[in-house]
């Protein structure tokens, strides 16, 4: 889970300043966690604890509620109906359904539990099918990963399951990417034009750190790109200890403490 939240705090001065290079500092002191490292850990928190995931959605809003970049604008409505007890997911595509997902991949032993708690921790929020569809992507993805599936399996399982294109290389992609999605196409702040771009960039990376460098390289909405892709690459190529303490040492002490209990819990 915390390549998740180390892609996040890669990508996140980038998000509104693309750059379209894998050559930048990957870690400094103007980059922070942003709302994609806060939902992260609310659905890891989850994990641990159980119940419904749309208390801890609002939950870690409530307590954080100005991230660097903040929150969407319609999960910020969102916010302001479930403080008032009206929980009602709002048909979004958005990515912010698979940028949260991460700690799903490693909490369960089948697929189909994976899919299916993929799809409880997007519906309460993002119940289009294409939101769905993100989350449940990604975490197949990490669960996949972890279970030993080569990159080749992996793609191939997720354009046959998911329909999604990921024939691109990174460099076809870097050129022809935006905000706007692959050629101005699909919005790159869905799921259907986000996701599978990150997908790429996880599966054509050669270790963790490379993965994150592709991810931020491409544009578009950068740091939940980078969030997307570092949770799945840690699944593919672990992440080395200095990268993983100096993520860490970014996080206040009580999301640390987070990390480290889901670590305990369902390993790294």
């Amino acid at each position: 889970m915390i390549g998740a939240i180390i892609g996040d705090i890669v990508g996140s001065i980038y998000e509104f300043d693309n750059i379209k290079t894998k050559t930048f500092p990957f870690f400094s002191k103007e980059k922070e966690f942003t709302d994609d490292s806060i939902l992260t850990l609310a659905t890891a928190e989850w994990m641990l604890r159980g119940g419904n995931p749309a208390d801890y959605y609002l939950k870690y809003a409530q307590t954080y509620p100005y991230p660097m970049g903040s929150y969407g604008s319609m999960f910020i409505s969102w916010i302001h109906l479930a403080s008032r007890g009206i929980m009602m997911p709002y048909n979004s595509c958005g990515n912010g359904s698979a940028m949260r997902v991460a700690p799903v991949g490693w909490g369960f032993n089948t697929l189909e539990e994976t899919l299916s708690a993929a799809k409880l921790s997007a519906e309460c929020t993002h119940n289009h099918p294409e939101g769905i569809k993100g989350a449940q992507a990604t975490a197949m993805c990490i669960f996949m990963a972890r279970q030993g599936s080569s990159i080749a399996e992996i793609r191939q399982t997720v354009s046959n399951r998911f329909n999604y294109d990921i024939s691109l290389t990174v460099d076809e992609i870097r050129p022809r990417y935006s905000w706007h999605g692959l050629d101005g196409v699909i919005d790159g702040g869905t799921c259907q034009g986000s996701v599978p771009q990150a997908i790429t960039c996880a599966l054509e990376a050669v270790d963790f750190e490379d993965a994150v460098r592709n991810a931020i390289s491409i544009g578009g909405d950068s740091d939940t790109i980078g969030c997307i892709t570092g949770g799945i690459a840690e699944a593919l190529f672990g992440i080395p200890e200095d990268i993983r303490q100096c993520g860490m040492n970014y996080l206040p002490k009580e999301l640390a403490s987070i990390v480290e209990e889901f670590e305990t819990k369902y390993g790294r």
